[in-house]
Parts: C-alpha cells; structure tokens; sequence
C-alpha cells in the first residue's frame, strides 16, 4: 500500500470510535487487572500469554510492557491483510489497554499484588467477573472496527492455510496456551478456571457485537404469498421481500416471502401466516445485525 492510499484511509478513521475505543481498553484492562491478574488466572490469546510471561519474567517486565511487545508487531505484520483502519484503531485500543494496566498496577492506590479488590481469592468470581468485563472491552472494540487481541489478526492470517476456520485457530491457540501455564505453575487449578474466564469472556463478545436481542429472518414458501405479504406489512408496519422459486419435488413455481422480526414478534406472525395458508413453510433464523440505510443497526 502505497502512502498517498494509507494517508486516504487515514483521513476515515472518526473521532467516535477512538472515544468508544479508549472506554474499551480501560474497561478490559479493569477486568484484567483487578479480577484475573491477581490471582493468577489467565486471559485468552495474546492478553493471557502476557500475563503469563509477566509471572515468569523480571519485575519490570510488567503486563503492559508484553501487551506492547506482543500486539504491536503482529498488527504491523497484518497491516496489509486488515487494513490501516483496522490496524490503526486496534494499536490505539491496545495502547490504551496496556497504560491503563500500568496505571492500575503501578500507579494508582490499588492493591492488585496478592488477590482481587473486589472478589478477594475467590476463583469462580474472578473468572466470570474478569471474563465478563473483559469480554465487554473486547466486544466493543470489535464493533468499532478494531482488536483487542493479536491473535484475531494471526487467525484471519494463517487458519486458512492449516485448514482451520478462525474460532478453531484461536481456540487451539488458547488451550495449548491454558496447557503450557498448567505445566509451568504446576497446578491445574487456575488454567481450568481461566477457561470459565474464556468461556465467559466469550458469550460477552456475542452479547455486545450481535446484541442481547437478536433479530430474526423469517422464510415463508407459500402458494399466498400476495395475502401473507399484506397481512404482514399491515400488522407489523415493514416490508417484506417476496422472491420467486420452485420447488425441488414438484417442479410447482412457489414464492418464498423473506422478513425480519424481533423474537417476541414469531407468535404473531406465526399466527398470522397459518391462518391464511396452513401448508406454509415457514423457517427462522438468527441475524446479527440489520442493514438499513448503509447502517448497521444491531437488535
């Protein structure tokens, strides 16, 4: 990429995301640091790989030093394959994560050497509420267009090339990870309730980039399409899309209506389907975000 391209994509990066981006580095550094960090327990990817090279390593190789050490040399080296926006929004939320680290650990008046503030030596309440609050951090980074995590970057990289798909990459990277730390501390207490963080951390990045309420796409194969669609369209005040098909066995020309709902509208349109046409095929999905006027507007 050549530098009048970079300095195009530069110019569109917004002044927001850097703002939802500094609130995320300082809210997955607080769960970190206050929850995981003390007691031992381990982040995934390359968070976790840092904390785990900070117990094993001279005092002044601090979590945030790795962090840096880490993260920045891989989004450099993923420049090319992620974009300067991605790159450029994701060394800005992992500096911020690494100072606001530094600043909890070292700096202000909190005591993170020997046991969490607020959950004491409590493993089970570390793990949720450190994989938790982590989790936020690292979803709101995502939905900003930008990573908390190394690891993403080297998963979008390399699982193709070994026949993986990018969640099976990262979760074989962080169980040979939780494996490794269990050797090196000799106990496996901590690797498997760090894996209660993971799991946790996880389902929280789902929660804040698809939403707490997904919306629904429905697909209606009906012999009425004309009634379904206005009957729809009336109670629901949206549209609906009605594409032409045919059908595989009878070879008969059917009308497939597509249309999105939220969860507490499927009896409703349910109803409203099988009281005109009882034959209806209907099926539902999930969807993660809906598309309206070049937003994304995630339900």
């Amino acid at each position: 990429m050549n530098k009048n391209a970079i300095i195009s994509e530069l110019k569109k990066l917004k002044l927001i995301r850097f703002m939802v981006l500094l609130a995320a580095g300082c809210i997955n550094a607080f769960g970190v640091t206050i929850f995981l960090a003390p007691v031992k327990l381990y982040d995934s990817g390359i968070s976790g790989t840092s904390i785990l090279l900070s117990q094993i390593t001279p005092d002044f190789m601090s979590l945030s030093l790795f962090l840096l050490l880490l993260n920045i040399p891989i989004f450099a080296f993923g420049l090319k394959k992620q974009g300067v926006l991605f790159t450029a929004y994701s060394l800005f939320a992992v500096t911020v994560y690494s100072v606001c680290s530094w600043l909890i650990t070292d700096v202000l008046p909190v005591d993170v050497s020997m046991a969490s503030p607020l959950a004491g030596e409590d493993l089970l309440l570390c793990a949720l509420f450190g994989g938790i609050i982590s989790g936020v951090g690292s979803g709101l980074t995502i939905r900003s267009g930008g990573a908390l995590d190394g690891i993403d970057v080297l998963a979008v990289m390399f699982a193709k090339k070994l026949g993986l798909t990018v969640g099976t990459f990262v979760m074989i990277y962080n169980v040979i990870l939780y494996i490794i730390c269990g050797f090196v501390i000799e106990s496996w207490i901590l690797p498997l309730y760090s894996i209660v963080a993971y799991a946790a951390g996880l389902k929280t990045v789902d929660f804040i980039v698809e939403g707490f309420d997904r919306s629904k796409s429905v697909m209606i194969i009906t012999d009425k399409a004309d009634e379904i669609s206005k009957a729809l369209v009336e109670a629901f005040e949206c549209g609906t899309t009605k594409i032409a098909a045919t059908g595989g066995y009878s070879n008969a020309e059917k009308t497939v209506i597509y249309f999105v709902v939220n969860r507490f509208q499927i009896a409703k349109m349910r109803n409203i389907v099988l009281a005109i046409d009882p034959k209806a095929y209907v099926t539902v999905s999930d969807v993660a975000d809906v598309m309206k006027s070049g937003e994304s507007m995630t339900k």
